[in-house]
């Protein structure tokens, strides 16, 4: 029973459109609250007081939290307001808030499980909402919500372009997946052998090639295909000879078959040789190798020749699930067990892609490009003189952008607030390298990326799953979602996984720490190792005026190398991820070093010797790193000053002295008077 039926049944009298739900107390009905604001905002004049909107929302409750209100209404202040006192106890109360990082947590653990694509859509959408990761975040999170038949569907299509276009492919396969339970697949060739109502005859009979092209999927049995295997003693389970259903080792397993996967790899080489084939280059191991490509549209993906893979020394990645390749009347031809990791393919000039391939020995052709790629370029192929005539409009725009060069046009005015009170007004009209916007977003590609080379024929590394506490998987589940909002990491599939931990920092937090000792060993090294201090100091003492530059997002500057990011992948509970930014050496500096310059990681030291000379060199390092998009921090930098700290020396004219604070806890040290003390000490 209500006890405040007066409230409840006046409120509806006035046609307020009351919500068509009430509130029962459940955490899944605080949704209830928005209805009744779209109620205030319809009649502000019927709801201007407190109290009013206190006592249509108190007449709409039933169960617990008619309860609630029951024993909150012994108060006389509870009816009356305020209301901002009265809603934030009744969240409070019920549940109702629920903090951004639950919420972040919430999406990225979400799974497909039972609901269908469509429904996981609306929930993904609702979490999304409230947080602010980016596109390439979304991307990965909702790809790995969803289930693993859609997910490795998915892999053979090229990779969508944005959330949206996910969203729609995936909706488009699990449609396509009932579709495929629903019905059966009526055998190609049954369509051929079909009369037309007002024809007499028989159809002449076609000539088929020696194989016949490969489809996707297994499906049941259609009539014809059963009298087959029966009439050739084949297993009506997985349709190989030597057994039969009763005593199937498939079937007895509780296995299905693998997945025949849809290639076209077929005809004899005359047919295959009237098929249109173009030039294009293959990048291993930084070579690139000139190739023959077979377009093929009937091969679902593409395929490289074992032979080369193994004559280039091509990493290579086992499939987790054998792919069993099939003709029309299923039988098995061959069984694919091995991908390429992605190489670079380059054809006409410009058109440029990563791709992985499946080992798969095709004569005729050593290299064949799929379905996935003509659909990703669109070619306009001319197959009677056997040539292409052109590229889709998407397509020829991705072929002149990368064939533009680059230029460093000023950039347009910036909104943003710049404090450049610790910046000499000479520089002012470089403000654009102090920003702090400008950094939180990716850099692009550039001429220095960098590059992570492996040895020939090196083994890829795996590293273990570290073992964190509770505080550290906390960290760590801050950081990945961080990291993901930021976009500098995405979810990975790469065969690679190195270890991830946390190291305590001396202010009690926890530093993240990735094991690429296993990728280090298979490294090219760098030859150009840090230089000496005795080095760097030297070309500093005839120096009289000093200013220091700090690298804003140091570790976040340089991205990674076009196609090396599935080497510096680590794995987590939550999954394994690779980066598209790390640490690099600054390069873009490299005709001012020794001359002006010294750079020691993200630390910048100018030195000149009079006030004149050192306001072009600073000048040129700003404009430099500028035209490179690389920031510096004002409110750490110094200028101008005749003495300056720089990896823990003082350094002044003509003279260097050690910092007493980097030393500070050596000199402070108390004599040690026991060999136990000594080896502490040292």
């Amino acid at each position: 029973m209500n006890p405040f039926p007066k409230l409840a049944s006046r409120h509806r009298q006035r046609n307020h459109s009351p919500p068509s739900v009430t509130f029962g107390g459940e955490f899944e009905e605080c949704q209830f609250f928005l209805q009744c604001k779209l109620a205030f905002e319809r009649c502000p004049t019927a709801f201007s007081s407190d109290a009013a909107k206190i006592s249509y929302i108190v007449g709409l409750l039933r169960g617990r939290a008619l309860r609630w209100a029951e024993a909150k209404s012994h108060d006389d202040s509870f009816l009356h307001g305020p209301f901002s006192a009265f809603l934030s106890d009744f969240k409070l109360t019920f549940g109702c808030y629920e903090s951004i990082s639950d919420v972040r947590k919430r999406l990225w653990t979400l799974t497909q499980g039972r609901k269908t694509v469509t429904d996981l859509v609306v929930e993904f959408r609702i979490l999304a909402a409230w947080t602010t990761w980016n596109e390439n975040a979304l991307i990965g999170a909702f790809t790995k919500a969803l289930k693993d038949r859609v997910r490795n569907q998915l892999a053979l299509c090229p990779k969508p372009s944005s959330l949206e276009e996910l969203i729609r492919l995936a909706i488009s396969i699990e449609k396509r997946h009932r579709e495929l339970r629903r019905h059966d697949i009526e055998p190609v060739a049954s369509s051929a052998h079909e009369r037309s109502p007002g024809t007499s005859g028989c159809l002449a009979p076609e000539s088929s090639p020696a194989e016949e092209p490969m489809q996707m999927g297994r499906t049941r049995l259609s009539p014809e295909e059963r009298e087959h295997r029966l009439r050739s003693g084949l297993c009506l389970y997985c349709g190989i000879s030597g057994h039969f259903v009763n005593n199937c080792p498939v079937l007895l397993k509780g296995k299905s078959p693998p997945v025949k996967l849809g290639l076209l790899v077929g005809g004899n080489s005359d047919s295959i040789s009237s098929r249109c084939s173009f030039p294009c280059s293959l990048t291993v191991n930084s070579r690139q190798i000139p190739l023959e490509a077979l377009l093929d549209s009937g091969c679902e993906q593409s395929l490289l020749d074992p032979q080369l893979v193994a004559e280039w020394k091509t990493p290579t990645n086992r499939l987790t699930t054998p792919l069993s390749v099939s003709s029309l009347d299923n039988r098995n031809l061959s069984t694919i067990t091995h991908q390429t990791v992605p190489l670079r393919l380059l054809v006409s000039g410009n058109q440029t892609k990563l791709l992985t391939f499946y080992l798969f020995p095709s004569p005729q052709s050593l290299l064949v490009l799929g379905h996935s790629w003509l659909v990703h370029y669109n070619p306009i192929p001319d197959w009677k003189e056997n040539k292409i005539l052109g590229w889709s409009p998407e397509s020829s725009q991705l072929c002149l952008k990368s064939a533009t060069p680059s230029t460093h046009e000023p950039s347009p005015p910036s909104l943003e607030n710049i404090d450049l009170s610790a910046v000499p007004q000479v520089y002012h009209d470089l403000k654009q390298v102090f920003s702090k916007d400008r950094t939180s977003s990716l850099p692009p590609h550039r001429s220095f990326d960098c590059a992570i080379n492996l040895l020939p024929g090196a083994p890829l590394p795996s590293s273990r799953l570290y073992h964190l506490s509770k505080p550290e998987r906390e960290s760590m589940e801050h950081y990945i979602q961080d990291c993901l909002a930021a976009g500098t990491i995405h979810p990975s599939s790469s065969p690679l996984g190195a270890g991830f931990f946390f190291v305590p920092k001396k202010e009690a937090t926890l530093r993240p720490c990735i094991d690429y000792r296993g990728l280090n060993q298979i490294t090219v090294r760098n030859k150009y190792p840090l230089p000496l201090l005795s080095s760097t100091f030297e070309p500093v003492q005839d120096a009289s005026i000093f200013s220091r530059l700090y690298l804003r997002n140091a570790y976040h500057l340089v991205k990674i190398r076009e196609g090396d990011e599935w080497k510096t992948v680590f794995k987590t509970p939550l999954g394994h991820f690779e980066y598209l930014v790390m640490p690099f050496g600054l390069t873009v500096l490299g005709d001012f070093l020794n001359r002006f310059v010294t750079v020691y990681l993200d630390d910048i030291l100018i030195f000149s010797k009079d006030l004149k000379q050192h306001t072009q060199h600073v000048r040129a390092v700003l404009q430099r790193l500028l035209e490179n998009r690389l920031y510096v921090k004002a409110e750490k930098c110094e200028f101008h000053v005749p003495t300056v700290k720089f990896l823990g020396i003082i350094i002044e004219s003509g003279r260097l002295k050690t910092d007493p604070e980097k030393v500070q806890a050596v000199t402070e040290w108390p004599t040690p008077s026991t060999r136990k003390q000594l080896q502490r000490f040292l």
